[in-house]
């Protein structure tokens, strides 16, 4: 029987995520809790991210037990009958056990990620000129496709266009919903495409790129921030792409976190207490990100990132729009372009999700 098929520090994390799935369940039965609607969200997502390992660890635990009281009857030998039962069937109930060790490890490596329900993804156009600009709309509008085909909510927090071209220099939007980190965290990195721009004359292929940025949105508790002491808070009246005034009502909020230099700036809304949250929000992702990697590296200095860690500058994509193919440089073979820019990309989110955790399982 698989009685140690775990390490030891495992059966730890999941006796603590059995109890942290009941205490989930009190709180969503509590009327008090229900009326806010935000953190019930929130806190569903975290639930459904835990429950089929919960069950299956709770699974697990029954079959050990079952396993051991047959063990028992077969060692006492007092009715011989039983016994051949017993012994006929012990072998079904460990291979049951042994089967659901292996989902167990799988969701395990990858509960913390499917916990996450929101994520915020900066876009900003890298090397091309004006192609770029139309490439990180197009990404921009991907990613748009594919939270609508996933049912995750989409929202665009900050848009710098280029509209010499109908392009995006930058855009920051969050996407909220079951399982966005755990997918979307594979997007961090430099997204290539090879294909003749709208602005070339002679048909010519050129390579533009865009950078794409992807950080977990944390709870309030999670991060740490005095808001009065530690941040910065300048309000002005938001600028165009050519310097223009959008308006002459200082609506426009740059916030600094003076212990580590981060600055964010929102402008999108003609709302400067809009501005302000949507600004509150980037900077605690941001800040939460920059926590997150020094620990990870504290950790495990020698080994890789994690997914969803790595540097930004590399390249994880190339769109070859003359093959009609993507090739992502984390997997062998090729997918069909056109789906996956039109939001068809759960193919690709599964193979990367499959890889990835192949790669922790080698790791416990």
């Amino acid at each position: 029987m698989p009685a140690t098929a775990l390490p030891p520090a495992l059966f730890a994390r999941l006796d603590e995520l059995s109890k942290q799935f009941d205490e989930m369940e009190a709180r969503l039965a509590d009327p008090d809790f229900v009326t806010d609607h935000r953190a019930v969200r929130e806190l569903s997502i975290r639930k459904a991210a835990i429950q089929q390992l919960v069950e299956d660890y709770r699974a697990y635990n029954s079959l050990l037990a079952e396993a051991a009281s047959l063990r028992a009857a077969i060692d006492a030998a007092a009715d011989r009958d039983f016994v051949e039962l017993a012994r006929a069937e012990l072998p079904e109930v460990e291979s049951r056990a042994e089967s659901l060790i292996d989902r167990i490890k799988s969701a395990l490596v990858n509960a913390e990620d499917r916990a996450v329900g929101s994520v915020m993804i900066e876009i900003r156009a890298g090397t091309g000129g004006d192609e770029a600009c139309l490439w990180a709309r197009d990404l921009l509008e991907m990613y748009q496709k594919y939270a609508a085909k996933k049912g995750w909510a989409f929202e665009v927090l900050e848009l710098t266009p280029e509209p010499g071209v109908g392009g995006v220099r930058s855009a920051v939007v969050n996407v909220r919903g079951e399982g966005v980190w755990s997918e979307l965290a594979f997007e961090a990195g430099v997204h290539s495409v090879k294909r003749v721009p709208a602005t070339e004359a002679q048909g010519r292929i050129h390579t533009s790129t865009a950078t794409v940025a992807a950080l977990p949105e944390p709870e309030e508790v999670q991060v740490k921030i005095d808001w009065a002491n530690d941040v910065f808070e300048d309000v002005t009246t938001s600028q165009g792409p050519g310097g223009q005034n959008v308006n002459k009502v200082a609506t426009a909020v740059k916030l600094v976190h003076k212990p580590t230099g981060i600055e964010v700036k929102m402008q999108e809304s003609k709302s400067q207490q809009q501005n302000r949250a949507a600004a509150r929000r980037l900077l605690m992702a941001r800040v939460y990100e920059l926590e997150r990697r020094k620990a990870h590296e504290a950790r495990a200095s020698a080994r890789r990132e994690q997914i969803g860690g790595g540097e930004r500058s590399e390249k994880i994509r190339t769109y070859r729009y003359k093959d009609g193919i993507v090739a992502d440089e984390r997997l062998p073979g090729e997918y069909p372009l056109r789906e996956i820019v039109a939001g068809d990309m759960d193919r690709l989110m599964r193979d990367l999700i499959e890889q990835e955790t192949t790669r922790r399982l080698g790791e416990l």
